[in-house]
């Protein structure tokens, strides 16, 4: 028997050449086509269907693996950097204007089913979508097949690392406006500087309402800030990037 459901379900957008698409963009052939459908349905779109789910759960699982595959990627590729450097490094990468810049790039909006009579920042859905297909791959082939490809087909296309390397993510700036916004009270610690053969290293602490937050180490007091910042920006949930 036919149903309205079937209806919109047939017609919606990811339905129309979905798997040529994920090949051509991703290099890799679709074995489930409804999953990767569902990384292309916006809340807005799926609320207003019955048992139609959003992409918001393939989204959390892509982020995390996306985080991991640009963490394992500067990992091989800079084994001369310490901790501090590929955090910094990964979070110029890994960061919603980033990914919201390559699913422009590669017109997710096109696929994406979404409620157009509402207003939605088009370049989040294609962040979040983006996310959502790496998910959706995880889920279907595994983290090797991920990993190859976003490699190959997102990461080496379009970023462009000499570029990324020369950015500055100012955490302590991004953190004393967010505290002046909220009318915060927001200090800087220096901990303890401790010599390590012939240069100081620094510990600082970033304290909210007189209560600790992020710490951090570095070369300088400076240094040492930025990364306790860059740790209270996470616990509070705030991406720099978006400064």
């Amino acid at each position: 028997m036919f149903r309205l459901f079937d209806f919109f379900k047939k017609n919606s957008k990811p339905s129309k050449g979905l798997e040529g698409y994920i090949h051509k963009n991703f290099g890799y052939h679709i074995k489930d086509l409804t999953l990767f459908e569902t990384a292309l349905t916006h809340k807005s779109f799926s609320n207003t269907k019955q048992d139609l789910e959003s992409n918001e759960r393939l989204e959390y699982l892509g982020d995390t693996v996306i985080d991991l595959i640009v963490a394992d990627y500067l990992y091989a590729n800079f084994p001369k950097k310490d901790e501090g450097y590929l955090t910094m490094v990964k979070a110029k990468i890994v960061n919603r204007k980033m990914l919201a810049y390559i699913g422009g790039e590669l017109e997710l909006r096109n696929h994406i089913n979404y409620d157009s009579g509402r207003s939605i920042r088009l370049e989040t859905l294609e962040g979040n979508a983006l996310e959502a297909i790496i998910g959706a791959m995880y889920l279907e082939a595994g983290y090797n097949q991920c990993k190859k490809s976003f490699l190959s087909h997102i990461l080496e296309k379009y970023i462009d690392f000499d570029e990324v390397l020369t950015q500055e993510i100012d955490f302590k700036s991004t953190l004393l406006i967010w505290a002046q916004k909220n009318k915060i009270a927001l200090k800087f610690v220096i901990t303890d500087d401790a010599k390590k053969e012939n240069d100081f290293i620094y510990s600082a602490k970033a304290t909210i309402n007189g209560k600790d937050w992020g710490q951090g180490k570095g070369k300088s007091k400076k240094e040492a800030e930025q990364h306790a910042s860059k740790e209270t920006l996470q616990l509070l949930g705030i991406d720099a990037s978006l400064r």
